[in-house]
């Protein structure tokens, strides 16, 4: 059994797995939160492959639930242990993903942190952290994963799970995600800026690298953070390349 902040999973007696999960109704108007059984046309991308699902609501409880079958993983995710260890294929084979997913069309927007991502939504953000910081506007937008953290991905083997969030997002998000999450390990972060340079390098990668920072440097972040003092280095670099032009 594996929970996450919003769901459970297990595998199942078919050695299939089972990820259920709950939203409260609020959340589970307008966009669909079918996002794992719609990634099943996504092509090129190494993920789990989509079975079934069945959804059903919780009116007294104020909720949605749907549980979603897949495949199980290759691997397991990638701990602690593994992230300073990956093989060039591995990296090999997210380069190759996340190029095939940003050439891909949808009507979906992107739900990082179960937040539909806007232009609005990214100016607040950063204007609140890095008020130096002056133009905010997004000027691409392709599909992201929206949740592109280490523990969603698996290794030996490279595969890319949990689908819920996905859709169209700022280019650079998914890059900015993983470095942001790797930022406590500066060899780790620098190797995913160089795989991933040409999505973090270019103006949007550069917004979405301030925006994911807003978590770990704005007014409602946690102070003990091992990444604080690599992110603040990092903003103030980003920043100034931003502001140069």
């Amino acid at each position: 059994m594996v929970r996450k902040r919003r769901t459970v999973g297990g595998r199942t007696d078919r050695n299939t797995w089972v990820r259920i999960e709950r939203r409260p109704l609020e959340k589970a108007r307008g966009q669909s939160w079918n996002g794992t059984e719609c990634a099943a046309v996504l092509d090129g991308v190494a993920k789990p492959a989509w079975l079934q699902a069945v959804s059903w609501s919780d009116t007294a409880g104020g909720a949605m639930w749907r549980a979603d079958e897949t495949q199980l993983l290759p691997g397991a995710p990638v701990g602690p242990d593994a992230v300073l260890t990956l093989s060039d294929e591995w990296w090999e084979a997210l380069n190759l993903s996340l190029d095939a997913l940003a050439a891909q069309q949808t009507t979906r927007v992107a739900t990082p942190d179960t937040v539909a991502i806007t232009q609005v939504g990214v100016t607040s953000a950063i204007s609140e952290t890095f008020p130096d910081v002056s133009d905010t506007a997004i000027r691409e937008w392709t599909p992201a994963h929206a949740d592109l953290n280490w523990a969603n991905v698996t290794a030996p083997q490279f595969c890319l799970f949990d689908w819920e969030d996905w859709g169209m997002a700022p280019r650079g998000l998914d890059a900015a995600w993983l470095w942001g999450n790797s930022l406590a390990f500066p060899e780790l972060a620098e190797r995913v800026r160089r795989e991933r340079g040409q999505d973090l390098e270019c103006r949007d990668g550069k917004l979405m690298s301030l925006f994911y920072c807003t978590k770990i440097l704005g007014p409602h972040a946690y102070p003990g953070d091992p990444r604080v003092e690599l992110a603040r280095t990092e903003t103030e670099r980003i920043g100034a390349e931003l502001q140069a032009g």
